[in-house]
């Protein structure tokens, strides 16, 4: 937090606390990302930082050590790890995954029963973000429009018509000071086909919905209790007993009863609705490194050929050949002739696609899932 804010005790900023949900397997980004090493754990940049450890680093000086981790209990270690400022009372284990209504209502009873007049905001741990300046001033105009009565979503202005990510139609500007972008949202859209994305580009007033809140708790649990009762009512039996010696007893026998449900379907659409969801427009790159195209997307070709190699010690050779090498074995990969190729070696996995088919690796593990092969998982 700048020395600015803490001139003035009264500044949203001081009400703001980040919380970083780190869930999700990746399955698209197979055999790199698994179960026990989502690809929250890895390095998929070259930037020499997880993911993880560079979306608490891009939150830290906006909310100082107030930044909760809501994270699967497997990965408890590794996260401790890769974040040691996260202290016991910061860190939220999920016995089993349930979708981010739970995890982001959790962590917003949680801040409520804490301090109900805190304004969270919720950045997930796989995205790959830059400039950090630019996101940060985005998140502060957030802020200051949270603290205004709104649950507040990033949008990203397109950079080309993607058919892979739901978009939010923006409305008028809210004038709120301190937050001069703010705009009102008309509504959430779904992943849309090719043309009606091309639409979406030309009418200029779509955004990216890059699954980013900010809102003050208090409001997020009032829609989260009119549009999911089973739910709230679950989290908050859970957030009562957080900060007591039952913390244990009450999650171990609630969370696995709970329904599952995204954020989006259990606030951020029926809220929207009601008139109480504003848009910031950010202008930062961003992207959620869906697939091993993203990643050729995100790095420098390599100094081999126009090939992206990825992985410490990896052994590659190239002639007359493009795309995506990813190692994590000392194994020589040569490639010739070829296209736009996607490899990803692994100990006891390999994988051969193409970035044009990178999408698809999602159906190979649900494949080896239903066979039952599921010690490369």
């Amino acid at each position: 937090m700048s020395t600015e804010d803490a001139k003035y005790p009264e500044s949203p900023m001081n009400r703001f606390h980040a919380v970083i949900p780190a869930g999700g397997v990746g399955t698209r980004l197979w055999p790199l990302s698994r179960a026990a090493a989502p690809k929250f754990l890895h390095d998929l940049t070259g930037s020499g930082s997880t993911l993880l450890r560079a979306t608490y680093d891009r939150l830290e000086p906006l909310a100082g050590e107030r930044v909760l981790v809501v994270t699967g209990e497997a990965h408890r270690a590794a996260v401790c790890r890769q974040l040691p400022e996260v202290g016991d009372d910061e860190l939220v284990l999920e016995s089993e995954p349930k979708d981010s209504g739970a995890a982001i209502g959790l962590a917003a009873a949680i801040l409520y029963r804490r301090d109900p007049d805190t304004i969270m905001g919720s950045f997930a741990a796989d995205q790959v973000i830059s400039p950090d300046d630019l996101f940060q001033e985005t998140v502060r105009e957030a802020i200051y429009t949270a603290a205004m009565g709104k649950i507040v979503t990033i949008g990203i202005k397109p950079t080309h018509p993607s058919t892979g990510f739901g978009y939010i139609r923006s409305g008028a500007a809210l004038h709120v000071e301190g937050a001069p972008n703010a705009l009102a949202v008309a509504e959430f859209v779904e992943k849309p086909s090719q043309e009606v994305a091309n639409k979406y580009v030309e009418a200029g007033d779509y955004v990216w919905n890059a699954g980013m809140f900010v809102a003050p708790v208090a409001l997020m649990l009032k829609h989260l209790e009119a549009n999911q009762p089973e739910l709230f009512a679950g989290l908050q039996e859970i957030a009562e007993a957080w900060d007591t010696p039952q913390r244990a007893e009450v999650t171990a026998r609630v969370w696995p009863t709970l329904p599952k449900i995204a954020i989006d379907y259990a606030v951020a659409e029926p809220a929207a609705a009601a008139g109480d969801v504003a848009v910031v427009p950010g202008t930062f790159r961003w992207d959620d490194v869906g697939d091993f195209a993203a990643i050729g997307r995100l790095n420098n070709a390599g100094d081999v050929d126009e090939v992206t190699v990825l992985g410490e010690g990896a052994r590659v050779f190239a002639e007359n050949a493009s795309g995506v090498v990813v190692s994590d074995t000392k194994r020589v990969i040569a490639l010739i002739g070829i296209k736009d190729v996607v490899i990803v070696d692994t100990p006891d996995a390999l994988l051969v696609t193409t970035k044009e088919h990178a999408q698809l690796v999602k159906g190979t593990v649900d494949a080896l899932k239903a066979s039952g092969d599921t010690d490369v998982l």
